[in-house]
């Protein structure tokens, strides 16, 4: 097994760079399944009613998302802090019932919505219509869910075991086959919303494969048969550790439904009609999720570097990451926060308008569309801050501050996104999100500088 205790002396920019990049990468790429599709299906006959019906879609998949985080990320943190203490023996318990309980979630999630069926989709924001697109696209995405699950929660462990680079080209793998496959069966094989869904599992299925495949070359721990038996010493553990990533999912789909239905009964009531303002909403979220993954990736990646040094408690190093963490999430969704105030036409225009039946709205999806993304994305700086800040305090251990911390914006959020609106209508469920992140920012603050003091002060007395 190798030895990981260059976690310890290598330089923290240096090691940042080096986890954060292929990190970020992976969970970009990631994104990009759902939001190729909703590109290829936009500018495809079904236009921004496949967009919408894709978006009806997207909260269950950030569930199972949220489920495979809850133990890839908890495997993740645990692995780093007992690599930094010195406790190897019960790691590969902890990532073959991480991998288990992933799995099994997924086997729950189909469950559900096969079941649930049409009713689950109408819940969701699903209208008259863009249900049928909906169903078409959702029948599909769901079976690969056990598999996907494993594969991302595979993908946070294989980064905490030191190779970051491997699971980014897994990732790679998959999204290049999912860009390549959706154009053919969108266009070529003329399977329209059915084919993006297609083309999405195969890419999963692919990358799932070879993240399994890294079980037989894993650095710092050895997968058997017996890691597989429930151990319910170890899974509480990695559980609390996860609930962080867990909770920040189920609030982004807590707050992507309730979006979804408030625009489109505040669509319903305007000269915007229900489906205008939700497929541009779906597309807003995307872009969302690009610059939030950015973010989640610079503090997921810092992760194993975190909980090592923490573990063994080298404070000043956990100090120095804390304070890099910050200043590149602010710089870069500075950037993009620029390109959205500044662009927002060129954005929208990427999941195209209006399809070959939908032309006459193309004008009004794009006149509500892009002061809804500037209004909307205008404070992302504030929401990825918050984010990563929870996702530092998971690192160390903190379980406790971290899972309020992670839901705190988001809670705001949809409280905001009630309320809002009663003075501002439509446009006020876009406005809810910058008043949320700038609440969200000033109670997150304290909580970091707290925790600042408190490593400074470990550093000392250690």
């Amino acid at each position: 097994m190798e030895n990981s205790d260059y976690l310890g002396k290598e330089k923290v920019g240096k090691l940042l760079l080096r986890f954060a990049v292929p990190c970020i990468l992976s969970l970009v790429i990631s994104c990009l399944y759902n939001i190729v599709d909703q590109i290829f299906v936009g500018n495809s006959k079904a236009g921004y009613l496949g967009n919408a019906a894709t978006g009806v879609v997207f909260p269950i998949t950030v569930i199972g998302w949220g489920l495979s985080l809850f133990f890839g990320d908890g495997a993740a943190a645990w692995l780093s802090v007992s690599l930094g203490k010195g406790e190897r023996e019960n790691i590969h318990r902890g990532v073959g019932n991480a991998m288990l309980a992933s799995f099994l979630s997924g086997c729950a999630v189909i469950l559900v919505a096969y079941l649930w069926g049409d009713g689950l989709l109408m819940l969701l924001g699903g209208t008259e219509a863009n249900l049928g697109l909906a169903h078409d696209y959702g029948i599909i995405i769901y079976a690969m869910m056990p598999l996907a699950l494993v594969q991302n929660c595979l993908a946070a462990i294989i980064r905490a075991d030191g190779a970051p680079g491997y699971a980014m080209i897994a990732m790679i793998v998959g999204a290049v086959l999912n860009i390549i496959g959706d154009p053919v069966a969108i266009y070529t094989l003329d399977l329209g919303i059915q084919g993006a869904a297609y083309a999405t599992i195969l890419g999963q299925f692919v990358s799932f494969i070879l993240c399994a495949a890294y079980l037989f070359r894993s650095k710092t721990f050895k997968i058997r048969l017996g890691s597989f038996i429930p151990d319910f010493k170890v899974l509480p553990k990695i559980m609390a550790l996860g609930m962080s990533s867990f909770l920040t999912q189920l609030c982004i789909v807590a707050t992507t439904i309730i979006n979804n239905l408030l625009f489109v009964h505040y669509g319903t009531e305007s000269r915007f009609g229900a489906d205008i303002p939700l497929a541009a909403f779906v597309v807003i979220m995307k872009l969302f999720q690009i610059v939030l993954n950015i973010a989640i990736g610079i503090a997921a990646g810092a992760q194993p570097i975190i909980g090592y040094n923490y573990g063994a408690k080298q404070y000043g190093r956990v100090r120095k990451l804390l304070q890099l963490i910050l200043l590149w999430t602010a710089g870069i969704c500075l950037f993009f926060t620029v390109l959205f105030e500044a662009i927002p036409r060129t954005f929208i225009a990427m999941f195209g308008a209006g399809g070959s039946s939908q032309k006459l709205d193309s004008g009004l999806y794009m006149e509500f569309a892009v002061p809804c993304l500037r209004i909307y994305l205008m404070f992302i700086a504030f929401t990825c801050l918050q984010k990563v800040s929870a996702i530092f305090m998971q690192s160390i251990g903190y379980a406790k501050i971290a899972a309020p911390l992670s839901f705190l914006r988001d809670i705001l959020l949809i409280v905001c996104a009630f309320l809002v609106p009663l003075g501002l209508g439509l446009m006020g469920v876009a406005w809810a999100a910058p008043i949320a992140d700038a609440v969200a920012i000033v109670g997150t603050a304290p909580v970091m500088v707290w925790i600042w003091k408190k490593l400074k002060k470990l550093e000392i007395t250690t």
